[in-house]
């Protein structure tokens, strides 16, 4: 049944922030969760849901957001290592970074949210959310502004040098809930010294986000049976594409590898000349998950979006994590491996002899995932739902008409 509000017949406003640096990841899960609340709290609620996903990654098309939803890009930041710059711009950081914040602080002024999502980074990129989120505290107080973290932030000793520039008093100050996108069972933030212990009460556990994503239409299908290997994005895949494509197939199989869309044309040309002749490179597909669901087996990196989607299938998969410049990949990979969900292969002992063994071995079997939680995007939603009757902000007409005022 749904709940009644104040203001029933008034959409909802939600505003979904990543900084997106490096793939797509960070994108992907914000439009996995605008998707969610878009289909979920008309029925909690009564109320219809509009909103923005703010984001920097260019052509991400709106057509792939929700109805009554809508896409905002910002300048793109990209990463050297463990710094950033502008990825386009011939500018410096700090300039980047203050255009960035005024295009969202307008945003945030303008459109005058009920809720606000902010993935991994509380502050964003050089604390360009601050003043925004500050502004929205004042002119609308009654406004929910949730953090949103992924099952592993990174190793303690780096996460910590992140949190000195995240002091936990101004996260206290300007969010009310910290969403957890995993299982404490798996994995928790709280116990690895990830999370500062003054920011443990603010902490919801949603678990994965794996049941219930909005498929893209169909694209690739692949004769069947067929395996699987992707590599994200693709920025930096390169050697896994390279050891997938020359893998030995088993025998009535065929292998379908997807580079990724951010990766380099003449990495991804070297991939296309290493294939064997029963393995197909292409560079993205429309409908990941589909694909995954229909696998034999699959080989990928450890990213967040990629493991979960595999999570919500029987299918067997064999990570393969980035290393460096963070770990979290690694970490997810060793926790899940731990709980039986995944296999791991380091990447010291990737090759295409090793891809290969383990095709044979694996391809066809069915992994039991029941014992973990992947009904993240139903609990955001109901968390969504509790803030929204718990807070009491002014209307969009009352705001408009204190304005004109």
């Amino acid at each position: 049944m749904a709940r009644t509000t104040a203001h029933a017949t008034e959409p909802l406003r939600a505003v979904f922030y990543s900084h997106d640096s490096q793939g797509l990841g960070h994108f992907r899960r914000n439009r996995a969760l605008a998707h969610s609340l878009a289909c979920r709290l008309p029925l909690l609620l009564g109320r219809p849901v509009t909103g923005l996903l703010v984001n920097g990654v260019a052509g991400t098309s709106a057509s792939s957001v929700p109805n009554g939803f809508d896409v905002v890009t910002l300048p793109a930041v990209g990463k050297s290592g463990r710094s950033y710059g502008a990825r386009s711009l011939g500018v410096g950081l700090s300039a980047v970074t203050s255009l960035r914040g005024e295009i969202v602080r307008a945003t945030l002024s303008s459109f005058a949210p009920d809720l606000v999502v902010v993935d991994r980074h509380a502050l964003g990129v050089g604390g360009e959310l601050a003043p925004a989120l500050a502004d929205l505290r004042a002119a609308r107080p009654g406004a929910r502004v949730v953090l949103g973290l992924r099952d592993v932030l990174d190793d303690p000793a780096t996460v910590a040098a992140e949190w000195d520039r995240t002091p936990p008093e101004v996260v206290r100050e300007l969010f009310d809930e910290i969403w957890a996108y995993g299982d404490p069972r798996v994995h928790d933030l709280r116990r690895t010294g990830e999370l500062p212990a003054a920011l443990h009460d603010l902490v919801r556990y949603q678990g994965y986000l794996s049941h219930g994503r909005a498929e893209d239409p169909a694209g690739v299908d692949p004769d069947r049976p067929y395996l699987l290997t992707t590599a994200g994005g693709g920025s930096d895949g390169t050697a896994l594409c390279l050891a997938a494509a020359q893998a030995p197939v088993p025998a009535g199989h065929g292998h379908l590898v997807v580079t990724g869309p951010q990766m380099d044309d003449a990495d991804h040309r070297r991939v296309e000349r290493a294939a064997g002749p029963r393995t197909t490179v292409v560079r993205s597909v429309a409908d990941a998950a589909g694909l995954i669901r229909r696998a034999a087996a699959t080989v990928s990196m450890a990213g967040y979006n990629t493991v979960t989607e595999t999570l919500a299938t029987s299918v067997p998969t064999l990570l393969v994590p980035r290393e460096w410049p963070r770990r979290e990949q690694l970490i997810r990979s060793r926790g899940l491996a731990a709980a039986g969900a995944a296999d791991l292969l380091p990447q010291e002992d990737l090759s295409p002899e090793a891809l290969g063994a383990w095709f044979a071995a694996r391809a066809g079997d069915r992994i039991d995932r029941r014992h973990l939680d992947l009904s993240g995007l139903a609990a955001v939603a109901r968390a969504a739902a509790d803030l929204a009757t718990t807070s009491a902000p002014v209307t969009h007409q009352e705001l408009h008409h204190a304005v004109a005022v």
